[in-house]
């Protein structure tokens, strides 16, 4: 089927442009772009003025299987993403079992057939993400791993670390760490500092995400591996990062949306659905990531997509799980950053979709003639108030219930097919 997609504002990533034009889809690619005029036998979707940008690559999501089916499934997750403009989920390894052997990267890879968009799949840098053995990294590959983690399980012993390390840069495999020094992060419910001391909460420095980042940089520097921080949180993370990139270390660098928008007074009196991983830092953090993905030092802007369902979260706040649900906020949450000047759009799609695909070896991401037609059709304007009891994903856990919110997503597209429409 050939699709037309006319009158459309496009988004493009690479060239960091937005221009008023048409675009052809023919046989699941983009086949042209431009102020053409629809083929004879194609199908026209009017646009209206609408945004058409690459759909968004999102490293780190969690899904429930195998082991948390209850918190979120391949479909819901994938309904979600469809929703929220996400075409291409990278699902994390923290499962029960986790992710690493091979046999149980084939498991998850034929379960999430049934999900409307594409899910690649990180797999377990160590067995069992307990920080003592490798696993088997070639083998893996072969399954169709697209990187390696631990998530939160931070590796303390760094001689594992540094042979994993090196057999990853051997292969050419990824590593994405979770920087965080385990000692003093262990336990911590908030960023320390007047707030928590008031709430009496247990706190973590922001020198601890550092002295972990200082930590992995230096074991890259030695094992020449290719590396990803999966959330970089904290101001004084940046010197360090922009010393490994100057000194030609192969690093780049994430952070959650959640990270991007709110910040540690969000907590107020004990929400616990505001507790995450890392915590939520300083308003003066915040501003300070927010301009490091402006300038393209932190290169990724990811969901952190973490289902928690009720019993989890409604518990005293220091024993509540951490994380939120992301897929159907994401786009809106991202919003803000443009409503508010921070990022124009082809800034943020090249954060949320150009930059991830590029750094994974994938073909999405980009709004060229060729690319996959992995597409988000979305209305960056329009209002709304977000009614959790109506996200699509298993577990509601959502920083945003009742919050006004701007941009809904009107269409998904993946590989020219049309997965989601917005009724309303």
């Amino acid at each position: 089927m050939t699709l037309f997609l006319e009158n459309a504002r496009l988004i493009d990533p690479e060239a960091l442009t937005e221009s008023t034009g048409n675009l052809v889809i023919h046989n699941g690619v983009i086949a042209a772009i431009g102020a053409m005029s629809a083929p004879a036998d194609a199908q026209v979707i009017d646009c209206r003025g609408a945004c058409l940008a690459p759909g968004i690559v999102d490293i780190g999501v969690k899904i429930g299987e195998p082991g948390e089916r209850h918190r979120e499934s391949f479909r819901t997750a994938g309904l979600a993403a469809a929703a929220g403009g996400v075409t291409t989920i990278i699902a994390r390894p923290d499962t029960l079992p986790a992710i690493d052997t091979p046999e149980t990267l084939e498991f998850v890879t034929r379960r999430a057939a049934e999900a409307p968009v594409r899910i690649r799949h990180m797999a377990a840098l160590t067995k069992g993400r307990e920080g003592r053995e490798m696993t088997e990294i070639g083998f893996l590959l072969d399954a169709g791993a697209v990187a390696f983690t631990d998530c939160d399980h931070v590796t303390t012993d760094t001689r594992v670390l540094g042979r994993a390390l090196t057999y990853a840069r051997s292969l050419g495999a990824l590593v994405i760490g979770h920087p965080q020094e385990p000692g003093l992060s262990k336990g911590a419910a908030v960023t320390s500092g007047k707030f928590a001391s008031l709430r009496g909460l247990p706190g973590v420095s922001p020198m601890a995400e550092r002295m972990g980042l200082d930590r992995d940089l230096a074991l890259v520097e030695m094992t020449g591996a290719r590396y990803h921080a999966d959330q970089i949180t904290t101001a004084r993370s940046l010197p360090a990062l922009e010393r490994a990139r100057a000194a030609g270390l192969d690093v780049t660098a994430g952070i959650s949306i959640h990270h991007l928008t709110l910040n540690e007074f969000d907590v107020g009196d004990y929400r616990t659905f505001f507790k995450l991983t890392p915590p939520l830092r300083s308003e003066e953090d915040r501003l300070a990531m927010v301009a490091a993905v402006a300038d393209g030092l932190i290169d990724v802007i990811c969901s952190m997509h973490t289902p928690a369902d009720e019993e989890s979260k409604r518990l005293p706040f220091e024993e509540a799980a951490s994380g939120a649900v992301a897929l159907e906020t994401f786009l809106p949450a991202a919003m803000r950053l443009v409503h508010a000047g921070h990022l124009s759009l082809p800034q943020l799609f090249r954060a949320m979709a150009l930059n991830p695909a590029r750094r994974l070896g994938l073909p999405q991401g980009r709004l060229a003639e060729g690319a996959p037609a992995d597409l988000v059709l979305f209305d960056p304007d329009a209002p709304f108030v977000l009614d959790r009891t109506t996200l699509r994903s298993k577990s509601k856990n959502t920083p945003f219930d009742g919050t006004r919110m701007e941009g809904k997503t009107l269409a998904t597209f993946v590989g020219g097919v049309q997965v989601y429409r917005n009724e309303n």
